[in-house]
C-alpha cells in the first residue's frame, strides 16, 4: 500500500485546502472545499481527479465550494452526522468511532465539537496524519461558537492522544498570532520561543507554517497544555480542573 499524497495551497484570505490523493486506486479527496479555484488548479497540476470531498463542518469558509465541485466532478460528499441538515450535498455522514474506506485507507473519524457542535476531524492512522479542521490549529484553537469551553477541551484532549507523530493538517494559517499569544501565557517555555522564532522567519518568507505535529503542539500549545504549571501560574489557575484553565487560556485569547 503506497503513502498518501498529500498537497496543500492556499485558499480564501487565509484558509487551506489540502488534497490527498490515494496512488493505488487514483482516488483524491479534498479536505473541506473552501474556494473552487484554488482546488481545480490545484487538481490540475497534478493531474489528479476528484473523487471525495471531506467536510469537517458546516462553516461556509469550509462549505463554500461544495456544490461547484459536486457539479463538475459528481463526487462523494463525505461530513459529520451531526451537522447534516446544514451541509448541502451530502452523500454520507458519520459521526464519533466510525471509519470508512478511501481507496486502500481506512479514514477514522473523531468527533471535536466545541467551534461547531458536530465538527470532526479526520485521522489517518496508517499515514500518521489528521485533518483536525478549526478544532486544532498550530499553536491555538477554534474559538468556542457552538459548544462550551468543556466540550472544546474535551475534543482536544482526544486530539492531543493521537500518536505524537502524527501530522496536523488544519483550516487556517493563523500560526503567527497564535504564536505571539502563546508567549504570553507561556513564558518560560524555551521550545515555544524558539519556535515563535521560526515562525516569524517562515511567514517574512511567504512560507506555511504547517503541517504541525501532534508532538509539537503537546510542546508548546498553550491550549494543549492546561495541566502545565507554568501556564496555570501564567493565568491564575493554578491547580484549578484542567476545564477551567482551558476556559482561562481561550477567553485570554479571544479578548487578546
Amino acid at each position: 500500500m503506497a503513502a498518501l499524497e498529500i498537497r496543500q495551497f492556499n485558499c480564501l484570505s487565509d484558509n487551506f485546502g489540502v488534497l490527498i490523493h490515494d496512488p493505488d486506486t487514483g482516488m483524491t479527496a479534498s479536505i473541506d472545499a473552501p474556494e473552487e479555484g484554488p482546488i481545480t488548479a490545484a487538481l490540475a497540476e497534478a493531474g489528479w481527479t476528484l473523487s471525495h470531498i471531506f467536510v469537517t463542518h458546516h462553516h461556509f469558509d469550509h462549505t463554500g465550494a461544495v456544490a461547484a465541485l459536486k457539479a463538475t466532478w459528481n463526487c462523494t460528499v463525505i461530513g459529520p452526522r451531526d451537522e447534516a441538515e446544514k451541509i448541502e450535498k451530502l452523500d454520507a455522514t458519520y459521526g464519533d468511532g466510525d471509519s470508512f474506506d478511501f481507496g486502500s485507507t481506512s479514514v477514522s473519524v473523531i468527533s471535536t465539537p466545541g467551534h461547531t457542535l458536530g465538527q470532526v476531524a479526520y485521522w489517518i492512522e496508517s499515514d500518521a496524519v489528521a485533518f483536525t479542521g478549526d478544532t486544532l490549529f498550530a499553536l491555538g484553537c477554534g474559538r468556542v461558537f457552538e459548544g462550551t469551553p468543556a466540550q472544546m477541551w474535551a475534543s482536544l484532549d482526544k486530539l492531543r492522544q493521537l500518536p505524537p507523530q502524527t501530522r496536523i493538517y488544519c483550516g487556517h494559517e493563523y500560526t503567527q498570532a497564535n504564536a505571539d499569544f502563546a508567549i504570553t501565557v507561556d513564558p518560560d517555555n524555551a521550545d515555544l520561543k524558539a519556535r515563535h522564532g521560526l515562525i516569524a522567519v517562515l511567514r517574512a518568507q511567504g512560507k506555511p507554517t504547517l503541517p504541525t505535529t501532534i508532538a509539537a503542539e503537546l510542546n508548546t500549545n498553550p491550549f494543549l497544555r492546561p495541566d502545565d504549571p507554568g501556564v496555570q501560574a501564567a493565568v491564575g489557575k493554578v491547580g484549578a480542573p484542567l476545564a477551567e484553565v482551558f476556559a482561562e487560556v481561550r477567553a485570554r485569547k479571544d479578548n487578546a
